[in-house]
């Protein structure tokens, strides 16, 4: 009797199978019509820079196309920032990846585009960001890599609201690693080495006043009178956090260029990373 059942279920399974084939299949392919409806459109005309969010300000806005166009016409390497208000619901990373499908970031056969889509902070949803790498540069900026640049410069930023100098410093540093000025791994101890030069100043700063009240007398109190040790420690701090700023990238935005081209056709894989704030 038991065998029997067994056997009446099988074939009825095997009946029903390639009922259940065709419904996963068009609910695979109604949920990814939805969401390539949803995407928003190549801009025309052609852009770089596409702040549908409205994040940025107008000369903010130029001067970031300004960069990534020269980048572009240096290397042929699109780098392209999108901010959204919405995403339908959607995984960042899953919606970028599509986006950048859609438009064709990057060039055809060398797949060298990079997408950074961010989408706003509304009301009480969290502000998320990605950075999403084609096929082609999937070697030169790994999927860590594109992490860090997230968690060392785009999110300190992003949480003071300062948008326009987390894309400004990420786009240097994906530049900088497209050219190959750097191995990907160098970058976390550049950037490791940038924070650790204020607390070196400091100690420095902090010995010499050692040894100076240690002398006594005039040099005692004409520090102690004017403060000096304050305003040079602030100076000293605040020039060493300046060395860091902008030394990623050979590019700073100027000049007008022959304006962006249009996108070329390239192709991504999947890799990249996301963080949110």
């Amino acid at each position: 009797m038991k065998s029997l059942m067994t056997y009446r279920n099988r074939s009825f399974m095997m009946k029903v199978r390639p009922f259940i084939n065709i419904l996963s299949f068009l609910f695979l392919f109604y949920g990814t019509t939805a969401i390539s409806q949803n995407l928003p459109e190549k801009p025309y005309p052609p852009r770089l820079v596409n702040d549908f969010a409205g994040m940025l300000g107008r000369n903010e806005i130029s001067a970031l196309e300004r960069k990534l166009v020269a980048f572009d016409d240096s290397t042929s390497t699109q780098i392209a920032i999108v901010t959204l208000n919405d995403l339908d619901g959607y995984d960042i990373d899953d919606y970028g990846q599509r986006l950048a499908e859609k438009w064709g970031i990057g060039r055809q056969g060398s797949d060298n585009g990079v997408l950074v889509l961010v989408k706003a902070k509304t009301g009480s949803g969290r502000g998320e960001v990605a950075i999403l790498p084609g096929y082609g540069l999937e070697g030169a900026i790994p999927d860590i890599m594109c992490g860090q640049i997230i968690d060392y410069e785009i999110l300190p930023a992003f949480r003071n609201g300062n948008y326009y100098e987390g894309l400004d410093k990420a786009a240097d540093v994906l530049m900088a690693l497209a050219r190959g000025d750097f191995p990907s791994d160098k970058y976390e101890n550049k950037n490791d080495a940038g924070a650790i030069i204020p607390l070196i100043i400091f100690i420095i700063v902090l010995v010499i006043i050692l040894s100076m009240r240690s002398g006594g007398g005039k040099n005692q109190r004409h520090i102690s009178d004017k403060g000096l040790p304050l305003w040079l420690l602030m100076s000293m701090m605040n020039s060493g956090r300046n060395s860091h700023s902008g030394s990623w990238g050979g590019f700073s935005g100027g000049g007008r260029g022959r304006g962006f081209g249009g996108f070329g056709g390239g192709s991504f894989g999947g890799g990249g990373a996301s963080g949110s704030w």
